[in-house]
């Protein structure tokens, strides 16, 4: 056997551009295709409006228009402008940029010079130019390659500096923008910068209140108690407690929405417990305390430290050049703040103990049922009856590879079987449904426990205690396309709903999209996931072509299902839009039957008249050119 040759000729030395097309993840994360909020193409936008907040902040131009239009995104601000001799170096030249003097930047979001160079590098179109004084410098790069350099020339524009750029579907397959991401995006930005005005495809963003509008506008119905707003240099915090369970945190550190919490989210869940028994001067759980909490913290930190580029959670211990602890700082903040607040309003501090002493209650009264129901779940693992679990889990996982941890939920011996047979068994487990879950709308989290369906679920995700243990990144429901499989995927929906939102809210659930045809001849197959891709293919491979339509997850081979779970898989998010109620959603879907509802069946029935082939189709199903799969 021939030995490896390791000479000169092995050693490579990349370009900034060829590093960052080589190495996305390492710079924006993970690629995605828009169907999750942190996918890249997302990041991407996020990387070129955090120049504008910066901008803001420092107290230059209160306005920014932001387009996303046709998959081209397009930000332009009216701060000071990049310098105009400058502008090909800030977004080309890796670790270039006015960030690194604290002077001009001293709470910058991104402080390593790389943001606007990786949305160049990952861009098939990129434009930038700057405004300073009548002046204006502008410049395109392809793929990151300089292709105009234009001279610099008079104009009348306002100062500040604008990009446009398009994702590269080189590197970007099959992407689309989702306006819930985007609105959420802006929303967040406007919430941080009280006074900041974002155009975003024409609507204006604003905030007065910060987090607590934030808090208003997100919440599923009304709070117990009016929202505790607080604030002092360098952290902002607003809270109260809601009528649904679990705990749900919004988390900023200089701007940047840290998704995934950090130091400053844990310093605030450890403080407000002790703040609040040392007030009632009584042992209450942490638990209780947080139980239906939501809440929302803002910190400004002199260069932070982040787990990754992507920014999502915060490393910070340290806050301040003294080396006082994130810790310390939250719990000063507080224990002064929080504790004046609580004895300038009496009529808040006594809802909040009554709230903690019926959690408090509520959990007592399950302790024996939880037993119970832990046995009977561990006693199931053991037998591997309902889950087929993966090797790796989100705490065993690089930050890197945690977004492919996922599990399939889905109906039936044949579904889970063929999922089993050809997922990847290193970051894909599959949960087996027996029949149809119960409808669990109205009910209290005993059942919970009581239904083996629903804690043997419980059990697999390990969300019992606390949502940051959850095992998997993502929750797919893998159901059938028919009115069966629709019945199923709503009352699995009405489960996390109901007992553990922030599933939702977090951007964990999804419904897995499998093809409804395939379409075939001898040299090439295609999957298509709507009529109009059906329709697509048949006019590519041309005459006669072999048309299957898959009625079933189960009818599925587990050598085709390997295209549908890989990398190529498509997900559909669920997703709650900024208005939306919980209570009032379930209600109205899976309450009563109210005349409301009867209505709305009625006007969005879909009789035989509607599905039925056409004549071109019939035609083809005679002659055989139709196969219905069995």
């Amino acid at each position: 056997m021939a030995e490896n040759q390791y000479t000169e000729d092995n050693i490579r030395s990349l370009d900034w551009k060829e590093h960052i097309r080589l190495r996305p993840g390492m710079y924006i994360g993970k690629l995605g295709d828009g169907a999750s909020a942190d996918d890249g193409i997302y990041i991407l936008v996020k990387e070129v409006v955090d120049n504008c907040i910066d901008e803001f902040v420092m107290g230059n131009g209160k306005k920014v228009d932001i387009k996303v239009k046709d998959g081209i995104v397009s930000v332009r601000d009216y701060g000071r402008g990049i310098p105009l001799g400058k502008v090909i170096d800030c977004v080309s030249q890796i670790n270039t940029g006015g960030k690194y003097d604290s002077k001009a930047f001293k709470k910058s979001v991104g402080l390593n010079g790389v943001g606007t160079k990786a949305v160049n590098a990952l861009a098939s179109s990129f434009r930038v130019y700057s405004v300073r004084e009548g002046e204006k410098k502008e410049a395109s790069f392809v793929r990151g390659e300089l292709v105009e350099d234009k001279k610099i020339e008079k104009t009348d524009e306002q100062n500040g500096t604008f990009v446009e750029f398009i994702p590269d579907d080189q590197i970007f397959k099959k992407h689309a923008f989702k306006s819930t991401y985007l609105d959420k995006m802006m929303w967040n930005y406007c919430y941080l910068n009280r006074g900041l005005a974002i155009y975003f495809n024409g609507t204006k963003y604003q905030s007065k209140d910060g987090l607590k509008d934030l808090l208003e506008n997100n919440m599923d119905g009304d709070p117990l108690y009016p929202i505790i707003h607080i604030e002092a240099d360098d952290i902002e915090v607003a809270f109260t407690h809601g009528r649904t369970y679990g705990e749900d945190y919004y988390s900023f550190v200089n701007g940047q929405h840290t998704t995934q919490g950090g130091t400053h989210q844990s310093a605030f869940r450890e403080s407000v417990a002790k703040v609040i028994r040392d007030f009632y001067n009584k042992n209450y759980e942490a638990s209780d305390i947080r139980q239906s909490i939501v809440a929302a913290i803002s910190v400004k930190v002199v260069e932070p430290v982040f787990e990754s580029q992507t920014k999502t959670k915060l490393g910070s211990q340290e806050i301040e050049p003294n080396g006082k602890s994130m810790r310390a700082f939250v719990n000063d903040f507080l224990k002064e703040a929080l504790d004046n607040y609580l004895h300038r309003n009496p009529d808040v501090a006594e809802l909040i103990e009554r709230k903690i002493k019926q959690s408090e209650r509520e959990r007592k009264e399950l302790s024996g049922i939880r037993k119970i129901a832990r046995d009977r779940a561990k006693k199931a693992n053991l037998h591997n009856k309902k889950l087929r679990d993966c090797r790796l889990h989100l705490t065993d996982l690089k930050e890197d590879r945690r977004e492919n941890t996922t599990l399939f939920i889905t109906e039936g011996d044949s579904a889970s079987g063929s999922i089993t047979k050809s997922r990847d068994v290193n970051t894909q487990a599959v949960f087996s449904l027996r029949g149809k879950p119960l409808n669990c709308y109205g009910m209290t989290k005993k059942v919970v426990y009581e239904n083996e369906e629903f804690n043997l679920i419980q059990a697999a995700l390990d969300i019992e205690e606390d949502m940051d243990n959850l095992r998997y990144n993502k929750i797919v429901i893998a159901t059938d396309a028919d009115v069966d499989g629709m019945h199923i995927r709503m009352l699995l929906l009405t489960f996390f709903l109901q007992f553990f939102p922030d599933l939702i809210k977090r951007n964990h659930v999804y419904v897995l999209q499998t093809p409804l045809f395939r379409v075939r001849n001898k040299k090439k197959t295609i999957y298509c996931y709507s009529e109009q891709e059906r329709r697509d293919a048949i006019a590519e491979l041309g005459k006669n072509p072999e048309i299957t339509r898959f009625k079933g997850l189960g009818e599925i081979s587990p050598d085709e299902f390997k295209n549908f779970i890989g990398p190529d898989i498509r997900l559909e998010p669920v997703l709650l839009s900024k208005d939306a109620s919980i209570d009032s959603i379930l209600s109205y879907y899976m309450g009563k039957n109210t005349p409301e509802r009867q209505n709305f069946i009625i006007d969005n029935l879909r009789v035989e008249k509607d599905i039925a082939l056409n004549d071109e189709e019939l035609n083809d199903l005679d002659s055989g050119n139709i196969e219905i799969a069995s």
